[in-house]
């Protein structure tokens, strides 16, 4: 395993997280809460369940910051117990389409010109375990390993779940009218 080496502020602040240090929690805090909230708001799609994935991640981070070996940078760390946070939250908040109702879809030509903000409409529409694998892959940059060793799934979990996600998605534009 790679060992990262955190830079003195970093250092400072997991020490003094490691002591329970509530100045040093709330630097690390303000240090990495937009991103984190961010990213915790592209796989919820719901404002208030973000801001409670947010916390309780951050509640995680200061009580397992024990468990940081530096195998990967602080904010990677962060970003991997924001992300399964926020998979738990959204998977139960509401059931994902069934398997054989997106298969029966036709494929769909997604056209010359696609408008960012009925992208980001049909990206909010996807199903909780669709939206989690795509932004993660599409949008965050992780790979199908890295995506399964996150949420607790198999990598053929992963990219079925990327495949129907395109798929959702190419039905969704469609239906907004757009049109080449």
């Amino acid at each position: 395993m790679r060992t990262f080496t955190l830079n003195e502020t970093e250092r400072a602040l997991v020490e003094g997280c490691l002591q329970q240090n509530r100045k040093s929690q709330e630097q690390l805090y303000q240090r990495y809460k937009d991103a984190m909230y961010t990213l915790s708001y592209r796989i919820t799609q719901d404002f208030e369940l973000a801001q409670d994935v947010l916390q309780e991640a951050f509640l995680a981070v200061f009580r397992g910051i024990h468990s940081f070996r530096q195998e990967s940078t602080l904010g990677a760390w962060i970003k991997t117990i924001v992300v399964r946070t926020a998979y738990k939250k959204v998977k139960k908040q509401a059931p994902t389409e069934s398997l054989e109702a997106v298969i029966r879809q036709e494929p769909i030509d997604w056209g010359d010109y696609l408008d960012a903000e009925y992208l980001e409409q049909a990206i909010q529409g996807l199903p909780p375990g669709y939206r989690s694998v795509f932004v993660l892959i599409e949008i965050e940059g992780y790979s199908h390993k890295e995506v399964a060793a996150t949420l607790g799934i198999s990598v053929g979990t992963s990219k079925s779940q990327l495949y129907y996600a395109k798929r959702h998605l190419q039905r969704t534009i469609k239906a907004l009218g757009i049109r080449s």
